[in-house]
């Protein structure tokens, strides 16, 4: 699924810098300063990549490149900036998800962290809530030992006090 979709997105990125393309064009007739730096820029281009040829292929590179004509240049110019500012689309939208993507998890993190927290405070209120119980519960069994093994063998407060009994 995702092929198709990288498919149609490229796709996409091309037909929306056609018009950018011919912009950049337009603008190179009109203005002989920018002509001059896109003619510049894709005579730099293409003395680059054929370098890069020339020593993949093996070749000498120590020999002069022929430069382009200035319609070849500025078309290749033109190709090379619709092609950067493709790019730089694409590059600004991965950052973006990506930067998007971790916003999401660290909320998601936090809202760990807050829940593992207040799990925390319940376990800790329940361990005092238990010792209570706890002391509690020896209180009364203390409290009943005592009544109970009176009452057992039948001795009561009377009987265990002869004094108070004879007055």
């Amino acid at each position: 699924m995702s092929l198709p979709m990288a498919k149609l997105g490229a796709l996409a990125f091309r037909t929306l810098s056609k018009p950018i393309a011919s912009r950049l064009k337009q603008q190179a007739r009109n203005y002989p300063k920018f002509r001059q730096f896109i003619v510049n820029l894709a005579q730099a281009n293409h003395r680059f990549t054929t370098n890069i040829q020339r020593r993949f292929n093996g070749q000498a590179t120590d020999i002069s490149i022929r430069p382009l004509n200035e319609e070849k240049a500025i078309q290749a110019a033109t190709d090379l900036l619709g092609e950067f500012f493709l790019f730089s689309v694409a590059g600004a939208a991965i950052i973006f998800e990506v930067q998007r993507s971790a916003r999401s998890e660290a909320r998601k993190e936090e809202l760990r962290r807050q829940e593992l927290e207040a799990l925390k405070q319940k376990e800790d209120d329940l361990a005092k809530e238990l010792l209570i119980i706890k002391e509690k519960l020896d209180e009364l069994e203390h409290h009943a030992r005592g009544q109970g093994l009176l009452r057992i063998f039948g001795v009561t407060e009377e009987s265990q006090n002869p004094k108070s009994a004879s007055l």
